[in-house]
């Protein structure tokens, strides 16, 4: 070899390492958390393998944890300088999150409030304060009634239209032993699950009323229609003529999987993980309408957030991956995989996606959606249990018990809006 040839290779070769070191001493690894769940790992996993190849100097690692534990973890690790920079959290927390000073707003110029405002489903504009949004979501979630469609074939009946509908099915689907015990529910039943949500934001509206005042800082369900949808609620439990039990194989999705359960309330984030299911059949259609037409829901999501323990470089490659898991291509992924829905319009409203056979009903149902404004997520709904449980348990009087939940709930929300 010349010595040109061999100055030209060892400069080449210099010029490779001195690249190949200059890329390690710059690159960047951020820590991703969220809770558990199967299909949410699954498509977390897909979106950081594209995010990392498009980013080579990024590195994102995810942690995830049991939903029970997963707010304490948070809480304990980010004020000591531990754990996400990119953390996932409900929007009904995002007050809980600020407040505590864990996570810091969306840098404006990388997300500006006016553009959010515009291509986003106006619901996210929860996360914004001022000019600032605080979170965004991937996607987004609405409700809709699953049904086994070979529980339906045996018992003779169509997928039901409205509630009326859905009891007949129900009842036509519900089995009991000798001994006069369920042991196959027409429908799922449990306030633990997604039924407090279809309580509030479904059964009342439909019964003629509203479960808080428009700004959601007072309760207004200890009311007629309140009272009307709570009796709905509970009579699916009780009597001779009862269609559900409350703790049926613990868990409502628990029973509508093992094929024990004729119907099931749930959001579309349920879709990845029935899809999984052998040997059950199932299909979905809207929330049942009430006799004359009308319809109501609960929409609700997730969001990311930058962490405050993210500075710097991190701070950075946050706002980066930030950027890219609320992309287009981030939000159809999420569909695919989860079964939650976009949430931006451009992607939701597709045809493909709109009239499509499962996650259609979970997109119509968003037009006739409300998201409820939570103080405290966790404790109201532990209310709207311990509601039911007064009346199942203790033989409360559903009125009695529905007064008690209110008086309950505003103290939640005199006390949280009062700070």
């Amino acid at each position: 070899m010349n010595t040109v040839k061999y100055k030209a290779l060892a400069l080449g070769m210099a010029t490779s390492v001195a690249t190949l070191l200059g890329s390690a001493a710059n690159a960047v690894e951020i820590e991703y958390w969220q809770y558990y769940f199967d299909a949410r790992v699954t498509a977390m996993e897909q979106l950081i393998e594209n995010f990392e190849t498009a980013n080579p100097d990024i590195t994102v690692k995810m942690s995830h944890f049991p939903y029970a534990d997963y707010r304490t973890k948070v809480a304990a690790a980010i004020p000591a300088g531990e754990g996400p920079d990119v953390v996932q959290l409900f929007y009904g927390w995002l007050n809980d999150y600020v407040e505590a000073e864990l996570i810091q707003p969306l840098p404006a110029d990388a997300f500006p409030a006016e553009t959010i405002d515009a291509e986003f489903f106006p619901m996210v504009q929860a996360m914004k304060s001022g000019d600032q949004y605080w979170a965004l979501p991937t996607a987004v979630r609405s409700l809709a009634l699953f049904y086994n469609e070979r529980l339906l074939e045996e018992a003779g009946v169509e997928p039901p239209n409205t509630i009326e509908e859905m009891m007949a099915a129900a009842a036509a689907m519900t089995k009991r032993d000798g001994a006069g015990n369920i042991t196959q529910v027409g429908m799922t039943a449990g306030m633990t699950a997604q039924d407090h949500h279809w309580w509030r934001e479904g059964l009342i509206r439909q019964m003629g009323g509203e479960p808080y005042t428009n700004d959601y800082t007072s309760v207004n369900y200890n009311s007629e229609a309140g009272l009307k949808a709570l009796e709905m609620y509970v009579g699916m439990a009780t009597g001779d003529d009862a269609i559900t039990a409350f703790g049926f194989m613990d868990e409502p999705q628990a029973a509508f999987k093992a094929g024990r359960a004729g119907m099931h309330i749930d959001g579309s984030f349920r879709i990845g993980s029935l899809n999984k299911q052998r040997g059950l059949e199932w299909g979905v259609t809207e929330l049942p309408a009430t006799t004359d037409g009308t319809r109501s829901n609960y929409s609700s999501y997730w969001v990311n957030a930058i962490t405050t323990k993210a500075e710097g470089e991190k701070y950075d490659a946050a706002a980066k991956f930030m950027a890219y898991v609320t992309s287009d291509e981030a939000m159809q992924v999420w569909l695919d995989v989860v079964g939650e829905l976009p949430a931006k319009p451009s992607v939701g409203l597709t045809e493909a996606n709109a009239n499509d056979e499962t996650y259609g009903p979970f997109i119509r149902g968003l037009a006739y959606a409300n998201t409820t404004k939570f103080a405290d997520e966790s404790a109201q709904r532990q209310l709207m249990v311990e509601m039911v449980e007064r009346i199942t348990l203790e033989g409360m009087s559903p009125a009695d018990s529905l007064a008690k939940a209110a008086e309950a709930e505003q103290k939640i929300l005199d006390e949280y809006y009062t700070k």
